[in-house]
């Protein structure tokens, strides 16, 4: 609960973190967003580090212990 409070995600970031969770590519996701690959990969980026993940699927399982997948409000 304490993390939870301490990951501040962007809107653009939880955007990016639903589509991967959904198994988007980067590509798919750029594509999804209307937003260039560089972007994604630098959002992703973002999120790796905000949720101290080594890769996309342990992101995605973080996000999803700190409740973070679901759709904004």
């Amino acid at each position: 609960q304490e993390q939870q409070q301490a990951i501040k995600l962007s809107e653009r970031e939880h955007e990016v973190l639903l589509e991967l969770a959904q198994g988007a590519t980067t590509a798919e996701i750029a594509d999804s967003l209307s937003i260039s690959r560089n972007t994604v990969r630098t959002h992703v980026r973002h999120l790796l580090k905000k949720l101290e993940a080594a890769n996309r699927a342990e992101a995605v399982a973080r996000a999803s212990a700190f409740g973070l997948l679901s759709p904004p409000v």
